[in-house]
């Protein structure tokens, strides 16, 4: 079965075609990282605008390097939520019209469970049940994975989500946008015990987690030492705000786990890529006896391949939208 699969939550443009769910036959990304960078941040109409634009030449260009013609495309999964709406607007509209013209089925694929389903892709052997530490830009969630649609939230931040507080952290001190990546170079070396910074905790809901006050610790930090004219040692603080996120995350993503008993562990999503996150994970899971699963650099960020991986399981479970499917800034990842 080939899916052609369609990804614009944010700002990449993705295209891609998958086939039988775990074989990626083409997966074409159109970022628009330089364009958001002299603003530090995405600026939303900027990014509906630039997906309008290059939407229909990367899937030419993913239907090319697939090498398979229209007629053998099987049915269409598109991103329909979580995400900035105006972006995931353009993504579900283009795919309702490919859906409409082929006339073929429309899946409608939660952006989250996408990012799960990039393991899928990276380790053929993953199946659920197991655990799913799912953190980005705009999210950050603890998952239940039960079955390939069945998924029930665990634990979720109250406020920020982790990548937000790697942008907005790189943002102050200058060192560009996004931050994950210039965060995570400036701190190899850096000592991480240099700045204490807090680590939330939920009263009430241990599997909750909680970013805002470690983002304004930092942003405070920053500030004060700019007023008084003092330099900051830079790959300490980065450092130090890599192992304050990292103390927040592995934990609670181990304490679930070790409550469900599944012996698998798998990240998910943008900072999955953060090496001091991985390193903890790989060490925490040597301990515990769990298997853990991460995703290539390659399949952390946001793609079109994942959507068309969820999007056949969601297709196998009888997942299927008609000419009103909408777009949704937000979703429950347990409704799909």
């Amino acid at each position: 079965m080939n899916i052609l699969a369609i990804e614009s939550s944010c700002d990449e443009t993705a295209v891609a075609v998958v086939r039988d769910g775990r074989t990626v036959l083409a997966d074409a990304i159109a970022s628009q990282v330089d364009m958001h960078t002299i603003y530090g941040g995405v600026v939303p109409e900027i990014a509906s605008r630039k997906h309008v634009e290059a939407i229909v030449g990367l899937a030419d260009r993913a239907l090319a390097q697939a090498g398979i013609p229209k007629s053998r495309i099987d049915a269409v999964a598109v991103t329909y939520a979580p995400g900035l709406i105006g972006a995931v607007l353009v993504g579900v509209n283009f795919a309702k019209s490919v859906s409409y013209a082929l006339n073929v089925p429309l899946i409608p694929v939660h952006h989250v469970r996408g990012h799960i389903a990039a393991n899928y892709i990276a380790h053929p052997e993953l199946e659920p049940p197991f655990v799913c530490l799912c953190v980005s830009g705009g999210n950050t969630l603890i998952v239940d994975v039960r079955g390939y649609t069945e998924l029930e939230l665990l634990g979720a931040t109250r406020d920020d989500a982790a990548g937000e507080c790697f942008d907005k952290v790189a943002r102050v001190l200058g060192i560009g946008y996004p931050g994950g990546a210039p965060m995570d170079r400036l701190a190899q070396g850096g000592d991480d015990t240099r700045y204490e910074l807090p680590r939330a905790h939920v009263a009430d809901a241990p599997l909750d987690l909680s970013f805002s006050g470690l983002k304004t610790a930092v942003l405070n930090l920053v500030h004060n030492a700019q007023q008084k004219g003092e330099t900051l040692d830079l790959p300490g603080l980065a450092a130090s705000f890599a192992a304050a996120v990292s103390d927040t995350l592995v934990p609670r993503t181990m304490e679930a786990a070790g409550r469900l008993g599944y012996g698998k562990v798998a990240v998910a999503g943008g900072v999955a890529a953060n090496s001091r996150i991985r390193a903890d994970l790989e060490s925490a899971c040597r301990a515990s006896g769990d298997k853990l699963y991460l995703p290539p650099l390659s399949l952390c960020g946001d793609n079109g391949a994942m959507i068309g991986c969820q999007g056949y399981y969601e297709y196998l479970a009888g997942v299927r939208a008609g000419m009103d499917l909408n777009a949704y800034a937000n979703r429950d990842i347990g409704k799909g």
